[in-house]
């Protein structure tokens, strides 16, 4: 699949500075494949004994060669210096991310070229701002969005009962994923369940419980979620790559509330940008077409369980969940990535 966009975009005769829909079925590379892509080709690939100029500027031309774009005789400093599938390049040896002189944008590319010591490429990572801003460990980052979530009586509330206009004429009513599909996959016309069905599969998870991994181990959490919600979805197994939307081909949003505060990350949940997924019919998915499963537990050190479970879309979000108002960082980030993201 990568070679044909590779392919592709060679024959189209862009360059990287043209600008290309996000989801165009041909010339935008998926954050997935994209990864996939940049790795097979950068690792192993040496930049010793470079002036780090020297060192950006080559890395940057074995991108271009990679993703089948002509080598600039310059690279234009334009934000992001890859326009077209909207990323900038870091090369890092150190864990320590430094973003200057803008905002962490929560839909740009930030591809990261992990040097070993001998300073040979040995991973690439991309990620997107929002993904950066789930990565973060250390507070660095200001949450941009959060919202409260005020209990009610019932222990399960569908609040959209129906998806997003845009979403409703590629659902399909008892599709079965067991074969068929994988949670990471895009989504896909006929694959993708109706928001009413995903809650009548999860509203079975409320009083569930699981093995706590610890007050500091959110992520490892968050994975025991996701398998349970995988498999009450009728998954043959349990994938996580770490992306959002968690559960990517049912645009399904997960997330674990054991506090009232709802972190929301850089991304409005009701926003109309496009999501970073191929198209779908001829038309682009948005943030909030996206489908939110919130669910609330307690935990006493040793046992996490479910007691509340709500779902909704992105789109009537708010209807439910008030908003906070935060703020965005505007100067020299510098973002510790765990010592993990590189796998």
């Amino acid at each position: 699949m990568s070679a044909d966009y590779v392919g592709a975009i060679k024959a189209s005769g862009l360059t990287i500075y043209d600008p290309i829909e996000i989801g165009d079925p041909a010339l935008w590379i998926p954050t997935p494949e994209l990864e996939v892509l940049l790795d097979t080709a950068l690792v192993g690939i040496s930049l010793a004994g470079l002036p780090l100029r020297t060192r950006s500027k080559v890395t940057k031309e074995h991108v271009c060669k990679a993703l089948g774009y002509p080598v600039p005789t310059s690279f234009a400093k334009t934000q992001p210096r890859f326009v077209g599938q909207f990323f900038d390049t870091y090369v890092q040896k150190s864990n320590n991310l430094q973003v200057w002189n803008e905002e962490l944008s929560p839909t740009r590319r930030y591809v990261i070229i992990r040097v070993d010591d001998a300073d040979v490429i040995c991973k690439v990572k991309v990620v997107t701002g929002e993904d950066l801003a789930l990565l973060d460990t250390t507070g660095t980052l200001t949450q941009k969005y959060q919202a409260r979530l005020i209990p009610k009586e019932a222990e399960a509330e569908l609040i959209a009962d129906v998806d997003t206009d845009r979403l409703q004429p590629f659902v399909q009513s008892g599709a079965n994923l067991e074969k068929a599909a994988s949670p990471i996959d895009h989504p896909s016309a006929g694959l993708i369940l109706p928001i009413a069905e995903v809650f009548d599969r999860l509203r079975a998870l409320v009083s569930k419980s699981f093995k706590d991994a610890g007050h500091d181990q959110e992520r490892n959490r968050g994975a025991a979620l996701h398998e349970l919600v995988c498999r009450e979805l009728g998954y043959a197994d349990y994938r996580d790559d770490g992306r959002f939307p968690d559960v990517r081909q049912q645009l399904l949003e997960v997330k674990l509330q054991t506090s009232p505060t709802i972190d929301l990350g850089l991304v409005c949940p009701d926003s109309e940008a496009p999501l970073d997924v191929p198209q779908i019919g001829g038309q682009q998915v948005r943030h909030c077409d996206v489908r939110y499963a919130i669910f609330c537990a307690t935990t006493d050190g040793v046992t996490v369980t479910l007691t509340r479970f709500y779902l909704t879309t992105g789109q009537r979000f708010f209807s439910r969940f008030p908003q906070f108002q935060g703020k965005v960082l505007n100067k020299k980030l510098q973002i510790p990535l765990p010592s993990d993201v590189f796998g």
